[in-house]
């Protein structure tokens, strides 16, 4: 998420229920073998933010009303796994392999919530009340429990599992203090802590408005900048990791920033920059069986319930 769509959060309560759907895609013949869809259309209206996927579906929220679509990257034929509702939002989401859970975070709603990733159903929702405003804005499951990004306050939303890894009540919700190198900037308008992946027991978080990319402790909420050798990931919103790569969508900028991080977490290398000319305010990306799949929130075209939505895959 960014600054330039900020002020426009009050309008993404358009109503969007489809029961079920065909997507239309676009595809490539990039392997001799088989043919990959390039684009994967998601219902008009969506507007989509965050992505996920277990391995073999992709999972995408929307910001209109919390609703969840699973899809099939391989056909492109996709489903509301959860329906919509008045008060709820979706912005970024995790996959949850050990409970089989999508994760959600609730964006302004303060709210963590757990679907059942078969039938989509509520298993469980977390409130982090605040006396000043929260936006939740992405979130990682660990072995130890979820932690979301507030990019409003310095801190981190937990929701901890217990020591058996089951999940705990609503109460047991809390927040996590930042200290250390990371610091919020003053502006109520700005994005500071975005997307959120965990590597090697700790953290790793961009702050959208300075481009600076942090390691944090999960258990002290200490923070450390990794050395980016100059590079700056502005606009940087969703992460995505696979061993010692790092992949930084940089919405604005229409780009994903490729990355190699050393083994004390202590440097980000960019490795290379991939685009795609069908992005269009990319937000958050997923990898899948190899392949980069990003949303694309189009948060430059007005949102109406015949507002086109699809998801990319970004050549690697």
């Amino acid at each position: 998420m960014s600054t330039r769509w900020s002020a426009a959060l009050a309008a993404l309560v358009l109503p969007f229920l489809p029961a079920s759907a065909v997507a239309n895609t676009t595809t490539s013949a990039a392997p001799s073998h088989q043919r990959l869809l390039d684009r994967i259309n998601l219902p008009d209206g969506w507007q989509p933010e965050g992505i996920t996927t277990d391995g073999d579906r992709l999972y995408v929220g929307s910001l209109a009303n919390g609703a969840l679509w699973k899809t099939n990257p391989a056909t492109g034929r996709g489903h509301v796994l959860a329906k919509g509702a008045t008060g709820r939002a979706a912005v970024g989401v995790d996959y949850d392999a050990r409970h089989n859970l999508i994760w959600v975070a609730g964006g302004a709603t303060n709210t963590v919530r757990a679907h059942n990733a078969r039938t989509g159903r509520v298993r469980a929702t977390y409130t982090f009340p605040s006396a000043t405003p929260r936006f939740l804005n992405d979130l990682v499951v660990t072995r130890r429990g979820v932690y979301a990004t507030d990019s409003k306050n310095q801190e981190l939303a937990v929701v901890p599992f217990r020591k058996d890894g089951s999940l705990r009540p609503p109460r047991a919700a809390r927040t996590l203090a930042l200290t250390g190198a990371l610091a919020y900037t003053s502006s109520t308008d700005d994005f500071d802590l975005n997307g959120i992946v965990r590597s090697h027991g700790r953290l790793l978080a961009v702050q959208s408005n300075t481009g600076k990319l942090f390691r944090i402790n999960k258990r002290t909420g200490v923070t450390r900048a990794l050395d980016l050798g100059g590079y700056q990931l502005t606009n940087g919103d969703g992460l995505e990791i696979h061993r010692h790569t790092l992949f930084v969508v940089r919405n604005q900028d229409e780009l994903i920033a490729q990355l190699h991080l050393n083994r004390r977490l202590t440097t980000a290398t960019l490795v290379r920059q991939l685009t795609s000319p069908d992005l269009d305010f990319p937000t958050t990306v997923a990898l899948q069986d190899r392949h980069l799949w990003t949303v694309n929130a189009r948060f430059t075209t007005p949102p109406t319930p015949d507002t086109a939505y699809w998801i990319t895959r970004v050549p690697r």
